[in-house]
């Protein structure tokens, strides 16, 4: 039975994640549509759509810490639950401000599932199955995407704007019931007598580290896939349709390899060595991208579509290195934080590099400056992990000695911060 759970718990945050996904990224969508329907400029439709992402910036790390203090399934279910409602008050009102005021509350409360699907998931998975369930629940992001384009523009052609924001509410409530009735909290350490409270992982530059390489790969990935549609468009002089259908089914691709990579994590037993060699990797690919691009000709494609699918393909990896660092006590918060720090550099970086795009160096010099990225991300990735220090560790995982095996879910232990100050083991991660 214990079995069937994890994966049961896993499926469901992955449709947890995926309702959050249609809803904050699905709505770029219907920019046409919200022009028309709503009689607003380019620039209001383009910053009603973007007060989703502002508000679940705003409310990252605070849902973290909810979900560290009062369990996962309460706050996906409080989270959702609230974001469906926000979207529904949202429709019942006029004018720009009430719409996107409205819809960055509920970008705010949909914030709730980032932090806590992740960990349902890291708490219900043996270190060495972890990455692969990261990896599949890191896919709910482009599939949320993908379904967002698929769904979202046919029905606001049809039946207009406010139509199409039903279909993600209704979505959010769904996932609200299914997480209420179905997910079980992972098991959590029993308090120690006497012991004190969980040290802050930040005692050390590990998580610094990690989430500040996270941040420059996020620039390199928003800016390969931000600009893919336009540069075939402009530079290889394909049609806005023809190039959307190639980089839907690219994302697909891509989606996919966050699986692949989650499980060579599992098999080599660590995060962050897999990601510095994916450092290099990016590197090479959007280098390659720079070089052909300069030089013309349709082969510049095929790297535009291999940096659309390698800069995308590490994120589970980090998110899975903070996590297990952190240890039960801190994990919320840490991903909230590891969240936090990538939305804000892909918030940064479309607009800065249109500027260089627009520049007499053009997609080249772009290009360029991506690759040296990930250089820069490579040296800041810390060189080891070791899951045995700080580690979220499921009860049935018949490797450990301690495990208490009568609970029906698995129990989450305390990595050292939670139960002693671990500064030396933290200190000896960072390499």
């Amino acid at each position: 039975m214990g079995e069937n759970r994890r994966w049961l718990m896993l499926a469901i945050g992955m449709c947890a994640q995926l309702a959050s996904c249609v809803f904050l990224y699905g709505l770029a969508y219907l920019v046409p549509v919200l022009r028309a329907d709503e009689g607003m400029s380019l620039a209001q439709a383009g910053t009603v759509v973007a007060c989703p992402t502002f508000g679940l910036l705003s409310t990252l790390v605070l849902w973290g810490a909810a979900a560290d203090r009062w369990g996962e399934r309460r706050v996906m279910a409080v989270g959702l639950a609230l974001a469906g409602g926000a979207i529904a008050v949202a429709l019942a009102g006029n004018g720009a401000v009430w719409l996107g005021g409205w819809l960055a509350v509920a970008g705010a409360c949909s914030a709730a599932v980032n932090a806590a699907s992740g960990r349902v998931v890291l708490g219900w998975f043996a270190p060495e199955q972890r990455g692969l369930a990261m990896g599949m629940r890191q896919m709910a992001q482009p599939l949320g995407m993908v379904a967002g384009a698929l769904v979202l523009p046919p029905i606001g052609t049809h039946a207009g704007f406010r139509a199409a924001l039903v279909f993600p509410a209704v979505l959010c409530v769904v996932g609200a019931a299914l997480v209420a009735v179905l997910v079980r909290d992972p098991a959590r350490p029993a308090p120690v007598a006497g012991a004190a409270r969980p040290a802050s992982p930040y005692d050390s530059p590990v998580l610094y580290r990690i989430h500040a390489a996270s941040a420059l790969l996020v620039v390199s990935q928003f800016v390969v896939v931000s600009f893919a549609a336009d540069y075939l468009v402009s530079e290889h002089g394909w049609t806005a349709t023809g190039a959307g259908r190639l980089l839907a089914a690219v994302q697909l691709v891509a989606a996919g390899t966050r699986i692949a990579v989650g499980r060579w994590s599992d098999l080599v037993g660590s995060r962050l060595r897999p990601m510095r060699t994916l450092c290099v990797v990016n590197a090479v690919v959007v280098g390659a991208l720079a070089l052909t691009s300069a030089i013309g000709g349709p082969v510049a494609i095929v790297f535009l579509l291999l940096a659309s699918v390698a800069t995308v393909s590490w994120n589970g990896l980090a998110f899975t290195a903070v996590a297990e660092l952190a240890g039960s006590a801190w994990a919320g918060r840490v991903m909230g934080i590891q969240n936090t720090g990538q939305n804000l550099t892909a918030a940064a970086g479309p607009p800065l590099f249109g500027v260089i795009i627009g520049g007499p160096g053009g997609y080249v010099t772009a290009y360029t400056i991506c690759a040296v990225i990930p250089i820069v991300a490579g040296f800041l990735t810390p060189g080891q992990d070791s899951r045995s220090v700080y580690a979220i560790m499921p009860s049935n995982n018949t490797s450990m000695p301690n495990a208490k095996r009568s609970s029906p879910s698995p129990e989450v232990s305390a990595s050292p911060s939670e139960v002693n100050v671990g500064k030396r083991a933290a200190g000896n991660d960072a390499k």
